[in-house]
């Protein structure tokens, strides 16, 4: 396989991976499948516009067009796109989780009131700022690295590698702090870890802040490559969305492994000439409805497993 190919693969498996995890992580210890997750997308990449605009004169003044200046410059995008995201946790932890967590049906009630506020935060984006796109800094540069004779462009190696870093700080989390082992004890078995102490109330704040901040940090890497614009988190939330259920509800390896083999797959699509672009939704679903229909449950599958 070609190595711009697999590069390539990688760079969308990344971004995946960071709203497919996210939302696994919340339905199995929250019990709420986010239908705002898009609209946190968008609203993250907006702030990180709006943030980095006005940052930028400031950085420029105090550091030039150093390499410093560049690294300040990435840094406030990153932090304001991952601050911003939490906040937007926050908000549906306090509409979509508080007022109806002990609510008969709140499952239900929860995917309805996410998919309104997904829709609310759209229509108010595009009333606000308009259908056009807006271009966030190219924070790695527009360089590329030769390869084995294969060209790799900075924005794609970044990618990599900082949704690397995110995820693997989102595992050391989950394993080895204590709130962590409070989700993850919720993820196997929410009425064992009810009967232990352990809140679903307390431990739902910290879980959408975190999977609203891996949104946001989707926002930040995906801007690399394409524009923000008020519906620019629809792609991520459906592809997020699928690739959780690929990968099992409620398991992590799962969404990775999900990830992997859904950005590998729409990589070689893309590539084979009688098929391209046109063909890669198409051909992505196919091979999702295939392994649902042989294996329900997904690639983990040991949600169900574990709970019975």
């Amino acid at each position: 396989m070609d190595l711009g190919l697999v590069v390539y693969a990688m760079n969308l498996a990344a971004i995946y991976a960071l709203m497919a995890v996210g939302i696994s992580i919340l339905w199995s210890s929250v019990g709420v499948i986010n239908m705002a997750h898009g609209a946190t997308f968008a609203v993250s990449g907006y702030a990180a516009w709006i943030f980095t605009g006005a940052m930028k004169p400031v950085i420029a003044g105090a550091f030039g067009t150093s390499a410093m200046a560049t690294l300040a410059l990435a840094g406030a995008l990153v932090a304001s796109a991952l601050i911003a995201g939490a906040l937007c946790g926050l908000v549906i932890y306090l509409l979509a989780f508080l007022p109806i967590h002990d609510k008969p049906n709140f499952q239900v009630r929860a995917l309805i009131i996410t998919l309104g506020l997904n829709i609310a935060t759209v229509q108010t984006l595009l009333w606000y700022f308009g259908p056009r796109n807006q271009g966030l800094p190219k924070i790695f540069g527009f360089g590329r690295w030769e390869v084995l004779g294969t060209r790799i462009r900075y924005d794609q190696a970044g990618t990599i590698i900082g949704a690397t870093l995110i995820m693997a700080l989102t595992l050391a989390w989950l394993r080895y702090s204590r709130k962590g082992l409070e989700v993850r004890a919720m993820m196997q078995n929410a009425e064992g870890a009810a009967y232990s102490g352990i809140s679903r109330q307390a431990t739902a704040l910290p879980v959408l802040m975190l999977t609203g901040a891996l949104a946001g940090m989707a926002a930040a890497l995906l801007s690399q490559t394409i524009f923000v614009s008020p519906t620019s988190g629809t792609i991520p939330l459906v592809k997020g969305l699928t690739i959780a259920l690929l990968g099992g509800l409620g398991s992590v390896s799962g969404a990775l492994i999900a990830a992997l083999l859904v950005g590998f797959l729409e990589a070689i699509i893309g590539a084979v000439p009688f098929l391209g672009q046109r063909y890669v939704l198409f051909g992505t679903f196919i091979f999702i409805i295939a392994v649902l229909v042989i294996r329900p449950r997904g690639i983990g599958g040991l949600l169900d497993d574990t709970r019975e």
